[in-house]
């Protein structure tokens, strides 16, 4: 009844983010009894240590998108692998990396080791 009011004096007209998609947080590596206190840390501006690995999981991958240098994404990609086991140390179950899978081998595929 309420709401029905609300949309007739168009007050649900000028929010913000309308007409955008909403954007759902992929929680289901974190154990359910921990989400909402994970959550108020979040938003507190705490990260608990698997979250951060993976936003530094995430950062690493960005970064190795956009060098050139061979030996610079050599390092990044030797980074970036470490990341994943640092991660993988903290969690109950591996990191799921499929969705970088793809890419990442790409990059590993035009590394080229020379040879001192």
């Amino acid at each position: 009844m309420r709401i029905e009011e609300a949309i007739n004096k168009g007050e649900f007209e000028n929010l913000e983010g309308r007409g955008k998609p909403l954007v759902f947080e992929d929680d289901s590596f974190v154990p359910p009894d921990l989400r909402m206190a994970y959550k108020i840390l979040k938003n507190a501006g705490f990260l608990p240590p698997e979250l951060l690995a993976e936003k530094e999981i995430r950062d690493a991958t960005d970064l190795l998108a956009n060098m050139e240098d061979e030996r610079e994404r050599y390092r990044q990609a030797r980074k970036l692998n470490l990341l994943v086991t640092k991660a993988n140390m903290l969690r109950r179950s591996p990191i799921n990396l499929e969705k970088h899978q793809v890419y990442y081998r790409k990059i590993v595929e035009k590394i080229t080791v020379r040879k001192k």
